[in-house]
């Protein structure tokens, strides 16, 4: 299977949206450039703010979408183009409803599950075959709430969860470039020894 060479999160724009739990997208790329050192900057023609980083000796691309949510596809199908990546050396970090706050899952493939971010980019792609980072924030209980809590921010165990999945998904980084994508599953997959 191809390595990575572009992560994507999702999100919305916005200082409103900062720490919300749609915007863990955006929480795992900002954590993934800054362990780096990257600098964001913004790339009109892409809709998107971009950073180029180092990892394991290879150069990667960092993205994230300034269209909301709903049109995240856009960026992600022009960056893409514009730096001539094929899809499956894609992965995309995203908010996950159906995962308990701070499991991380990888995936390659699939639906969308109601995530619009996916849903844009699935559209524009014409497929879904691409990675994903499920970020698990929980699930509110009864679907009528899950716009308010995907909107809404954390309370401080969810947020510290969800804060050391992250750490937890960066240390699997260099596999997935690597393109060791069952070692990267394996580790990250595996709940650690309480």
């Amino acid at each position: 299977m191809d390595a990575i060479r572009i992560f994507v999160g999702l999100g919305n724009p916005g200082a409103e949206y900062t720490r919300t739990r749609h915007n863990a997208g955006f929480w795992f790329i900002d954590a993934l450039a800054e362990a780096r050192g990257a600098c964001w900057g913004l790339e009109k023609k892409l809709q998107a703010e971009t950073a180029k980083v180092t990892i394991a000796g290879q150069a990667v691309h960092l993205l994230k979408p300034t269209t909301f949510m709903n049109h995240s596809g856009r960026a992600v199908s022009a960056a893409l183009q514009y730096w001539k990546i094929q899809p499956e050396q894609c992965l995309i970090a995203h908010d996950e409803l159906d995962l308990a706050p701070g499991v991380m899952r990888l995936k390659f493939d699939g639906g969308h599950g109601g995530q619009n971010g996916l849903r844009d980019t699935i559209a524009q792609l014409g497929h879904g075959r691409f990675h994903r980072l499920r970020v698990g924030i929980g699930h509110p209980g009864h679907k009528d709430k899950v716009t308010p809590w995907v909107l809404g921010r954390p309370g401080l165990d969810d947020g510290i969860s969800i804060q050391r999945g992250i750490e937890a998904a960066l240390q699997v980084v260099p596999l997935l470039i690597d393109g060791r994508f069952n070692d990267a599953m394996k580790q990250l997959h595996t709940p650690a020894p309480k």
